[in-house]
């Protein structure tokens, strides 16, 4: 089995439980306003409005298992006009046989909003490259030094990899996103990203599909007490209210629609959303993927009109009720509260 394929195998392994959302709740209203008929829920990011606060994350490509699958997401984007983000790139751009799992995207969703996927320790050419290879709308370049750290065959230098993220925004001609994959963001790392740039983050945090964990199965001796490295997406989100001017992105296991309505109000933008789909294309037919998310859309719609909110701006202006160890995380950080 390929090492792509090897993630697909252990990323339908994983489950997602989240209760840390629970440590955070919004203030309740008994007579609220709204109605779900005039919940819009639209959003703006990478110079765009979209009708949805949610995307198909960074997967999946470089097999005929992982074409199938980006064929089957691709479907879904285009359904609902939601952006798709591919999987990393960088072994098309090495091995041209397998360019057709990643193009397969742009094929399917001629019309869409694509997100192209590279990492930060690439050739800096390999960011325009990976952009013209799906004549992508955005870039992301995705930061993996934890999976790295693990994979048997993966990078152990990263001195470059700041001068690497510079150049990269530098060479190319679309939005960039700079993308966690699952290890979460802190205010020290926004405040070197703006540095180097960055405009908008995916923080993607611990929570959704864990490539420590995944990464440490396909090793013949595993590290041991590691597998909760990292920030949650909730801690992420408090943290980056420190860093102004940095557009956020939430990604991170999200399942429930709470959570999600919950990660809106503290100013992500959009959900980004894998293991949700990843799972759901493999295991049903794409007309019950449909009706599950048309319920999953339905039901944030219901919690919104539930908070009097009519869009996701108004959501923003909640308040918002943390447990003690939410507190204690906020007070060690110095997050107003």
């Amino acid at each position: 089995m390929s090492r792509k394929d090897d993630h697909i195998h252990y990323a339908l392994q994983e489950t997602t439980h989240n209760t840390f959302w629970e440590e955070l709740r919004i203030i309740p209203n008994s007579l609220p306003c709204g109605n779900t008929e005039s919940v819009d829920l639209s959003t703006q990011y990478l110079n765009k409005t979209f009708p949805l606060p949610i995307y198909i994350n960074a997967m999946t490509g470089g097999s005929d298992k992982a074409k199938e699958i980006n064929y089957k997401l691709a479907l879904i984007a285009k359904k609902y006009n939601i952006p798709i983000a591919s999987g990393s790139v960088s072994i098309a751009l090495k091995e041209p046989s397998h360019k057709a799992s990643f193009t397969i995207l742009r094929e399917t969703y001629p019309e869409g909003f694509i997100i192209a996927n590279i990492g930060v320790s690439a050739p800096i050419e390999n960011a325009q490259k990976a952009i013209d290879l799906l004549k992508a709308d955005a870039l992301q370049i995705h930061m993996n030094a934890p999976q790295e750290i693990i994979m048997p065959e993966g990078d152990r230098d990263f001195r470059f990899w700041k001068d690497n993220l510079k150049a990269m925004i530098a060479s190319t001609t679309k939005p960039v996103i700079a993308k966690e994959v699952g290890f979460g963001m802190s205010a020290e790392t926004l405040e070197t990203l703006k540095t180097c740039g960055v405009k908008h983050v995916d923080l993607s945090g611990r929570g959704g599909t864990n490539f420590i964990r995944i990464e440490n199965k396909r090793r013949k001796y595993p590290i041991q007490g590691f597998d909760n490295y990292g920030y949650t997406t909730l801690e992420s989100l408090l943290d980056a209210r420190k860093v102004p001017g940095v557009t956020l992105l939430a990604s991170g296991g999200f399942e429930r629609p709470y959570d999600m309505v919950k990660a809106l109000s503290l100013g992500a933008k959009a959900i980004g959303m894998s293991g949700y789909f990843l799972k759901r294309v493999n295991d049903n037919t794409l007309e019950d993927v449909y009706e599950e998310f048309d319920q999953l859309i339905d039901d944030i719609k219901k919690i919104c009109a539930l908070l009097s909110c009519k869009n996701i701006e108004e959501l923003t202006q909640k308040k918002w009720l943390y447990s003690s160890s939410l507190i204690n995380f906020m007070t060690q950080r110095n997050i107003k509260y």
